[in-house]
């Protein structure tokens, strides 16, 4: 079950990139996007991870902390962060609980085949920790900007 606008966000502690650790209670009081995505390194997944990047001076502006989060390992988000010049923290869910306390492990379908796959969606997380907003099913372009708004409007 995906989490809807209102609810506490499931809280979680994961591994990131550059050994580090993020732990969604340590970021209470301030708006935390966290989004995610497949896989490290495919065109969408570079292209939504870029703009976040690009936009990175407008969300720390709004004391906004942006998170990505696939199950890549942190070897692969260190070097998916190093070959584009991510800014933002990567979080690696291989085990696949943030994936699914969030609802967006699901079954997809490619060519008639289906798997199991990560639904790309953002989810807006308020200083107090509750869900402000839900993207399911993301379209990558004009996304950073509208999640970019959604933030400015908190």
């Amino acid at each position: 079950m995906r989490p809807d606008v209102g609810q506490p966000a499931p809280d979680f502690t994961m591994p990131t990139d550059g050994n580090g650790t993020v732990r969604l209670a340590d970021l209470k009081g301030k708006p935390v996007v966290l989004y995610f995505y497949p896989k490290d390194d495919t065109s969408g997944c570079t292209s939504q991870a870029c703009g976040f990047r690009d936009a990175a001076a407008a969300y720390n502006a709004l004391n906004c902390t942006v998170i990505g989060v696939s199950r890549d390992s942190v070897a692969s988000h260190d070097k998916f962060k190093q070959k584009h010049g991510l800014t933002f923290t990567l979080g690696s869910d291989e085990s696949g609980a943030v994936t699914e306390a969030y609802g967006v492990w699901v079954e997809k379908s490619m060519y008639g085949k289906k798997y199991m796959g990560i639904e790309r969606a953002t989810f807006l997380i308020d200083g107090a920790g509750k869900i402000a907003r839900v993207w399911p099913k993301v379209k990558v372009p004009g996304h950073v900007a509208e999640v970019q708004a959604a933030v400015a409007a908190l």
